[in-house]
């Protein structure tokens, strides 16, 4: 006997459930291992490597040309640090960005509790007056948002990015080429590159005139190279952002645009 439509429904409605709970459960236990592995990392360590990945990074054509810049602030352990990314920029007369996290004025179902906006920096010496969060990340004053310019907001406000350099727990290169991240499990970047392509009406489809360019910057203990041969690989879903490339604290450059590694 064929299926009733409310049964076949049901089905498939329990198989997407399944599906996100296994898609939920790998991300974790991905996020745990790979947690253990960076809090062995020592600060000579990660000082060595946020520079290499800032000379490379300083190299790089897009990154030369790109004039207003989305910018991480990093936590002091566990992920690669921006510090000398972030005061290059400024000093180079860049326009940069960096993460502001707030409380939607309405909440929205299967939307992250707190959502993340990007605000612009004035300077150097607006930079280093940050004060730092739990976590010990530079936050910006809630008190001076309203006077910053947004990267999302009304017509008015919202701000063009060329370039974001986003953080991750770890990262990858799919077999098909594309970088692959898999982020903290609050949705921030993800939930802000979505806004942001609706906003602008543009896809944040991979391609050579895509823009925002969106680049990971990486440890090398967090990229774990292509997938099928490190035995490791980055669950993704569908609302699961790709990236451009990754610049990894060994050297490693992935672009694949200009398609370099």
């Amino acid at each position: 006997m064929a299926q009733q439509p409310t049964e076949t429904l049901n089905n498939l409605d329990t198989a997407d459930m399944a599906a996100s709970v296994a898609l939920k459960t790998a991300k974790k236990e991905l996020r745990t291992w790979m947690k253990g592995k960076l809090h062995q990392i020592s600060e000579d360590v990660l000082i060595a490597q946020s520079n290499a990945v800032f000379q490379t990074l300083n190299k790089f054509p897009s990154y030369q040309k790109a004039q207003r810049v989305g910018i991480y602030l990093s936590m002091p352990k566990g992920e690669l640090q921006t510090d000398e990314i972030v005061r290059h920029a400024l000093a180079s007369g860049k326009q940069v960005f960096v993460p502001f996290l707030h409380k939607p004025k309405i909440p929205i179902i299967n939307t992250p509790v707190s959502v993340m906006d990007m605000v612009r920096l004035d300077s150097i010496a607006d930079y280093e007056a940050l004060k730092r969060d739990s976590w010990g990340i530079p936050t910006i004053d809630k008190l001076t948002v309203r006077e910053r310019e947004h990267v999302l907001g009304d017509e008015t406000e919202k701000a063009d990015l060329d370039m974001i350099l986003v953080p991750g727990v770890a990262f990858d290169l799919s077999p098909e080429g594309l970088v692959r991240r898999l982020g903290h499990g609050l949705g921030f970047y993800d939930y802000f590159l979505h806004r942001y392509s609706t906003s602008h009406g543009n896809e944040l489809s991979l391609g050579p005139r895509t823009s925002p360019l969106l680049y990971g910057l990486a440890l090398r203990e967090q990229f774990l190279g292509v997938g099928v041969e490190s035995g490791l690989s980055i669950p993704v879903g569908e609302h699961d952002c790709l990236l451009h490339g990754v610049l990894v604290g060994d050297g490693t450059f992935v672009d694949t645009i200009n398609k370099t590694a």
